[in-house]
């Protein structure tokens, strides 16, 4: 594992504070099938492995404050024949050994024992997957529970989501999570620097795509945290593009949006630079435009700031650098407050970074934004896209010829801390100067 077995068991107890006199219980990722009989690498659940630091299908993790085990396993049990096939597993005693569980059961068990596990508690917390035919089973559990309560007085009358409970508790990377974190962006800025390097016109786009992904398997990543982008010319202003089948031509920028795993957290960056090594002046202009404005949202990255505030700091700016281009027309306010903007930069400027690439945890409650704290992650990602056939807002100037099929996009990866933002990725360069040559 990643992070220490001390870490998990402090994650826990962090939790059984938190659900009281209830229980709860996750379940593991179930095998994503590729085609027919052929199974996707394996990617634990998240949750799941943010408790356990279990790395294996088919296995059940229950919290329970008010029983003598409070965290119980159930995993599949040593099958040497199945072992030979897909590999090794930890069985019960592995289980017990390495993961600091209270009690470990084989998974054969489960109908057997967490009935017993499930009794002691006043709440079922579950959360409620895409797998109907384990919901159900889980249901069924929990209507065994209700229609005892009557006779014994004890027993869950409720059952809730626990991710309220422990994904507030995910939003705070340990200093253990952010090491891994700046492990991930470490091999992400490699591979980028290395695409960079080859990208020329009349390289394919998948050429890069292999030069990235290479390098992620190569520096010992598990591998990409999701399909590449890379995106030449007006490819860039399809935000989530992952084809990579057109061939980079002269005059063109490119557009990699890129990050990798390493011990399951994510990395998420992204860069723009032209083909050929020179900006056009339409492309250094609005490129100009999108890095000021990534800077001006990282220094919004304060703690005790409103998460929201930084996605306006980049869109403000971006505004008046389109006004000052004359792609916008009007008053910069009331441009921000109708979103006339929009036809040009349509996405959010970042999103929660850990051990999902679009991590966990609430944006706002109601009209309140999250507050920032010390040990949340960000991405900072403005943008600008005019793609070919861009339909501007009511009452603004048609786009001239010369601005369409341009896409930019720049991407770092911030830590929040008490003296202010740190940009992990800052290793990746993005100034104009550094992406001519």
């Amino acid at each position: 594992m990643a992070i220490a077995l001390s870490e998990f068991v402090q994650r826990r107890e962090q939790l059984l504070s938190k659900i009281g006199s209830g229980v709860a219980v996750f379940r593991s990722a179930p095998h994503a099938v590729m085609h027919n009989d052929v199974e996707y690498r394996y990617r634990q659940d998240s949750d799941f492995y943010y408790l356990t630091g279990l790395d294996e299908p088919e296995s059940i993790a229950v919290l329970a404050p008010n029983h003598e085990h409070k965290f119980v396993l159930f995993v599949r049990p040593r099958d040497p024949a199945q072992e030979t096939w897909v590999g090794y597993r930890l069985g019960v005693e592995g289980a017990k050994e390495k993961l600091g569980a209270d009690a470990v059961f084989s998974i054969a068990d489960l109908d057997k024992e967490l009935p017993k596990l499930l009794e002691t508690g006043d709440r079922l917390y579950y959360h409620l997957g895409r797998d109907r035919a384990f919901n159900e089973r889980m249901l069924q559990f929990y209507q065994q529970q209700l229609a005892l309560y009557p006779r014994r007085g004890y027993g869950p009358t409720g059952i809730a989501d626990p991710g309220p409970l422990l994904h507030g508790l995910r939003q705070v990377k340990s200093p253990a999570e952010v090491e891994q974190l700046r492990q991930a962006i470490a091999i992400a800025v490699e591979a980028h620097d290395r695409a960079r390097a080859i990208a020329a016109p009349g390289v394919w786009e998948y050429e890069v795509e292999a030069a990235i992904e290479g390098c992620f398997r190569q520096r010992g990543a598990q591998g990409a945290a999701y399909p590449s982008i890379v995106a030449t010319g007006a490819n860039a202003c399809i935000l989530h593009y992952i084809d990579n089948n057109q061939q980079l031509q002269d005059g063109d920028l490119l557009l990699i949006d890129a990050g990798c795993s390493t011990g399951y957290y994510n990395s998420d960056l992204t860069r723009t630079f032209p083909v050929n090594g020179r900006f056009s002046d339409e492309q250094r202009a609005l490129y100009a435009i999108v890095l000021e404005a990534q800077k001006q949202a990282i220094a919004a990255v304060q703690v005790g700031a409103p998460y929201g505030n930084f996605h306006e700091a980049a869109v403000r700016t971006l505004i008046e650098g389109l006004l000052d281009l004359g792609l916008l027309q009007g008053d910069p306010a009331e441009l921000y407050e109708t979103g006339a903007y929009r036809p040009f930069y349509m996405h959010r400027t970042g999103h929660w970074l850990g051990l999902d690439v679009h991590d966990v945890g609430t944006y706002q409650y109601r009209d309140s934004w999250t507050t920032l704290a010390p040990g949340h992650v960000v991405t900072v990602e403005p943008g600008l896209y005019i793609s070919p056939t861009i339909a501007v807002a009511e009452g603004q100037p048609e786009v001239p010829e010369r601005w369409r099929g341009i896409g930019i996009r720049i991407e770092d990866d911030v830590l929040v801390q008490a003296d202010g933002p740190e940009v992990l990725s800052a290793a990746l360069v993005k100034e104009i100067a550094d992406l001519e040559s």
